[in-house]
């Protein structure tokens, strides 16, 4: 199978091509900021991914949120118009999304069957959804996939968060009530080889026991041998990434329904088995 990856270069995208590579598939990549380019690259391919997109880990600036969602939506829809212009487009687009979408909440839990949320991140994977959606009318078979918190040692939250729970220095975020939807790497690579292999639709990429951030904390500090004492108030995370803080101080809890029921098995359950396994 020839599979093109745009956002190669990215975290995800890394593990992804590996993991292409490794079972025998060709693997093309390419830059979806030109979308003329981006789409040349796809041609005869049988699956294009779309993993491009903007960090949200910032400070939500007008400017930055322009960026997250342009990166997102108008991109893609570029490089849609540009497929449909194609002799031999791809049968299969894979698009990334964010569980994000779904908004936050203390109390609730979300699976692929429930609605948008309405704040800025939800409003962008829903438009960054429907984008995608515009291959199937150029006769694509069309997955999209929601990411949780990826856990993986050279890329992601989890590397920005080791050097402090090394050092001691890791604690409870804000409350530490809010969920963590979390997922080991080696299960997001293993459901968007299961959206190239067949699969369409909504994917939720996140384990089926998320936890709140109190026991991801204790989980991770346990994990590399160092207390996790150190509180972290939500004032000082909003006062490094303002509005985007609401990413990390409130969560969802998102569970993988849909993903579970159409035949991928989890390789990684539970979260100390995940990150034992990462040998921190």
């Amino acid at each position: 199978m020839k599979v093109t990856v745009l956002g190669a270069s990215g975290f995800v995208g890394r593990h992804l091509s590996a993991a292409l590579e490794a079972r025998g598939d060709v693997v093309t990549s390419a830059s979806i900021r030109d979308a003329g380019s981006a789409a040349r690259a796809c041609s005869g391919a049988d699956a294009v991914v779309n993993l491009a997109g903007e960090p949200v880990a910032q400070r939500w600036t007008a400017a930055a949120k322009e960026r997250i969602r342009s990166s997102r939506v108008d991109r893609a829809g570029a490089l849609i118009a540009a497929l449909g212009a194609l002799d031999r487009r791809p049968a299969t687009y894979v698009s990334a999304s964010a569980i994000g979408y779904y908004g936050r909440s203390e109390d609730a839990t979300f699976d692929e069957d429930s609605p948008a949320g309405d704040d800025f991140l939800a409003g962008v994977c829903a438009e960054w959804e429907a984008t995608a959606d515009r291959a199937s009318a150029l006769g694509m078979r069309v997955a999209k996939i929601r990411t949780g918190l990826v856990l993986g040692k050279d890329g992601g939250a989890l590397a920005k968060l080791l050097p402090l729970f090394r050092l001691g220095l890791g604690g409870v975020v804000a409350s530490g009530r809010q969920w963590y939807s979390w997922i080991a790497i080696e299960d997001v690579v293993g459901i968007y080889l299961h959206a190239i292999d067949g699969t369409e639709g909504v994917l939720n990429a996140t384990a089926p026991n998320p936890v709140r951030n109190a026991e991801f904390t204790l989980a991770l500090g346990a994990a590399v041998h160092r207390p996790a004492l150190v509180p972290v108030p939500a004032f000082a995370v909003q006062a490094l990434l303002g509005e985007g803080a609401l990413v990390v101080t409130e969560g969802q809890r998102v569970v993988p329904s849909r993903t579970i029921a159409s035949g991928y098995v989890f390789r990684y359950q539970a979260l100390g088995a995940a990150l034992l396994a990462l040998r921190l």
